[in-house]
Order: C-alpha cells, then sequence, then structure tokens
C-alpha cells in the first residue's frame, strides 16, 4: 500500500475529527472549524473549513484582558453560534495570542552531535532548539514560540536543515516570541472557563501569515499587515524564515476617533460613515460629492462632503504606514522586500488601501486572502476572518496534515509550552 494510501485510511479514521481556530479581538470574537477530507479518487487529504462564527468583543483591549468575566461571555456566545453552524459540539481550539506585552528576541543554542560516527539527528536538532529556549527573559514573561531561523555545523552557517549531515558542533540561531505570564493565563483561564480545552496558544500574525501567503513568497521577502481595531500587528519573512515582528498600538478605531472629532459627532455615527463612505484616496473624490448623515441614522440632515471625510481617514492611515515603515527601516528593509505588502484584517478592506501601501511603503502591495483550502462558508474571504481560518490552518499543520505548505516546518516551531498545559491541569476542576 503506498505512503499516499496509508495517509487517506488514517485521515478516514479520524474524519471527525475537528480542527478549531479561535481568535480574540478587541471589537470581535472570531472562531472557524475545519475539517481534513479526504479524496478517494485522488488520494489527497483537504483541509475544509465547515463554519465561521464571530460574535461581538467586551472585556478586551489591545490584546489585554480586562475583565475576565465578559471575555468568557463573549467566547461563550461565539462558540455557541459555531456549534450551531457545524452541528457537533468544539471539544479544543488553537488560540491566538496577541496584544503589547508580545516581545521577540533572538538567541543562539550550542550542542554537540550526540552520535559516535557525528552525524546529526533529529534528537541533535532539538536538543539545540531546546537550547536556544534558555534565555535570560524577562521578569513575569513566558516563551510561546522558539523559531529556528538558521543553523550551522562546525562554522559552516546558513543551514536550513541539518538533519543527515556530519559534523561535531550544532548551532541554531532563532527568534524567541515571549508573552506576559500574566496575560497568558488570564486569557487560558478565560477560555477554558467556556468548556474549551487548549491545544496552543499561537501568535496571532503567524497564523494569519500561513493562511495568506505562500512559501514563495516568504523565500522572496514579504510582509503580513494585520490591521486589526485596536492594534496592527506586523511580521516580516525572509528566506522562508521570521525576520521580525511588531505590534503598533494603532488601529482601525483611531479612524474612526478621528472622524468623530472632526464631523463632531457620535462614534457609532462615524463608524457608519467609514464602513459606508469611507475611502483611503482624498484626491480621486470629487469635492462635489456629499453624504448625508440622515441616512447613516443621525436625527436630522446634516450633508458633509465625501472628500473631507476621506482626508481624515488618509491622514491617519499614512501616520500607520508611516509607523510601519519605520519598523521595516530598524531591520533594514525599507523598500527592500520583493513579494511585497500583503495586507488583511477588518481595517485592510478600505477601498484605496492598496493603492496607499503601494505608495507609501514602495512596494507592491495586495490583499490577503486565505490559502490552501476549501470551505463551505463565504466567510473565510473576509478580511477579518484571516486570524481564524490561519489558527485552523497551523493546527492542521502542527498536526503534520493538510495541503499546501511542507508540516516540516511546523514541526520545527516549539509552541507548545509545559508550562501552559501545567496551568491548563491547575484550573481543572
Amino acid at each position: 500500500m503506498s505512503e499516499g494510501e496509508n495517509l487517506c485510511m488514517s485521515m478516514r479514521k479520524r474524519h471527525d475529527q475537528l480542527i478549531a481556530g479561535l481568535d480574540i479581538g478587541s471589537s470581535a470574537i472570531r472562531m472557524a472549524v475545519g475539517q481534513f477530507i479526504a479524496r478517494d479518487d485522488e488520494r489527497e487529504v483537504l483541509l475544509q473549513i465547515l463554519g465561521a462564527a464571530e460574535a461581538p468583543s467586551s472585556g478586551i483591549h489591545k490584546g489585554v484582558i480586562t475583565s475576565i468575566e465578559d471575555v468568557v461571555s463573549s467566547i461563550s456566545a461565539c462558540l455557541e453560534n459555531a456549534e450551531r453552524m457545524v452541528g457537533v459540539p468544539v471539544q479544543s481550539a488553537w488560540v491566538g495570542i496577541s496584544g503589547l506585552h508580545i516581545m521577540s528576541q533572538t538567541s543562539k543554542g550550542v550542542v554537540a552531535v550526540s552520535k559516535a560516527d557525528n552525524e546529526i539527528s533529529e534528537e541533535d536538532v532539538e536538543r539545540a532548539i531546546e537550547a536556544s529556549r534558555a534565555i535570560a527573559t524577562p521578569l513575569n514573561y513566558e516563551v510561546l514560540h522558539v523559531l529556528p531561523r538558521s543553523f550551522a555545523i562546525d562554522g559552516q552557517a546558513n543551514i536550513k536543515d541539518p538533519i543527515g549531515m556530519t559534523g561535531i558542533r550544532l548551532e541554531v540561531d532563532a527568534n524567541i516570541i515571549l508573552g506576559s505570564s500574566s496575560q497568558i493565563k488570564n486569557l487560558t483561564k478565560a477560555v477554558y472557563r467556556t468548556g474549551l480545552s487548549i491545544e496552543d496558544l499561537v501568535l496571532s500574525v503567524l497564523a494569519t501569515a500561513e493562511a495568506v501567503v505562500t512559501d514563495r513568497q516568504k523565500e522572496l521577502g514579504v510582509m503580513v499587515v494585520n490591521m486589526g481595531v485596536a492594534t496592527t500587528s506586523i511580521a516580516v519573512f525572509e528566506e522562508g524564515d521570521l525576520l521580525a515582528t511588531t505590534i503598533l498600538p494603532i488601529g482601525s478605531e483611531h479612524i474612526t476617533n478621528d472622524i468623530a472629532i472632526g464631523l463632531r459627532t457620535s462614534i457609532d455615527l462615524a463608524e457608519a460613515v467609514k464602513i459606508n463612505h469611507g475611502d483611503c484616496r482624498a484626491a480621486e473624490i470629487s469635492k462635489r460629492e456629499e453624504i448625508d448623515l440622515l441616512e447613516l441614522g443621525s436625527p436630522e440632515h446634516e450633508l458633509i462632503k465625501k472628500q473631507y471625510v476621506s482626508e481624515i481617514i488618509n491622514a491617519r492611515v499614512e501616520e500607520i504606514l508611516h509607523k510601519i515603515d519605520q519598523e521595516l527601516i530598524r531591520i533594514k528593509r525599507s523598500g527592500l522586500l520583493p513579494a511585497g505588502v500583503v495586507l488583511t484584517g477588518g481595517g485592510a478592506k478600505l477601498p484605496g488601501m492598496v493603492e496607499i501601501v503601494k505608495q507609501k511603503l514602495r512596494l507592491p502591495a495586495l490583499l490577503g486572502y486565505p490559502l490552501h483550502l476549501t470551505s463551505v462558508t463565504d466567510k473565510v474571504n473576509d478580511l477579518a476572518f484571516s486570524t481564524a481560518v490561519g489558527l485552523v490552518q497551523w493546527g492542521s499543520h502542527m498536526l503534520g496534515e493538510g495541503s499546501g505548505h511542507s508540516p516540516g516546518h511546523f514541526q520545527k516551531v516549539n509552541a507548545a509550552s509545559n508550562q501552559l498545559k501545567r496551568w491548563i491541569k491547575a484550573l481543572l476542576p
């Protein structure tokens, strides 16, 4: 029996296994639920999104939990919607974590090759990665991910996969992603109290990247920009590896606030103006175009110039892009990413966003929709759902299945934390 047939048989045995991704945002909680589908005719396994649901979020601000009770209620409402959509209970989920408390730093791990014939084994690679994990973390911070960038054997650098090679000394350069211990505990507690088990915590922008960019783009050099309500998350990839990640404390709610101040109106009305008439391209809008606020819920007729609204939006978007470019300058990649910028998140829906990004960042730009999957719901094509879908794809790759990217890349990612699992067990009744 061929390897492909064995794979399909094993998948049919657990065809009912669901993979859920939970994205806990400042404005909404989103969940996507996927399942492996074995196709007999082509001897392949596909990941299919069965359902996607969302619920308004409360108790969380800029990725930081401010009220566990409110977060539990929001997650429960989203979970209920998702279960109603897929028709079966969801037992566990891959949970995205983000927020201004996330930080990253580089580390190096060095080990001696264990075999007598000096052939490097998978165990040697794991020991090197574990050695890189032993860094002096800031007080009250925990390691979320250890992401190997490259290996060196006896001084020969820039080796991607050292397994099977020969040497005495193995080194690894890794990116370490850290999160606040208190925020990790609060997030874990909130999710667990809804009855969900946590497969693992995943940095949200990394999961988003797995959904919206290809391995080829990562090799060439690409930046993923996830424009959320309260924060904008950035991940830069080059030569297939994560080069840098940053979370900026500015998002699409700042655009809404600016409109509310500029029009001297309420936040709700300003949000309606942004959604229905927002555009980043102020110069392309006729000075004669007007918006009647009565049509958007205002108690009385009030005409405003659409170009004026666009000028407000344009100013804030340019500020966000300036901060993004500052991050690119810091890592010496400003204007130097051949695969350009992939925009996703609810904030990227604004008309004209791609054009202004191309202009201000001097890079190719496009909207990032999920790749390498099939779906029974149109919500996967909603930019706001890219992180939830990405978490499902991350989970599928960690299980070593699914189509698209090579699972080997994900098996190198030491995302699981024994500390986290001890916390979960401590929360068991």
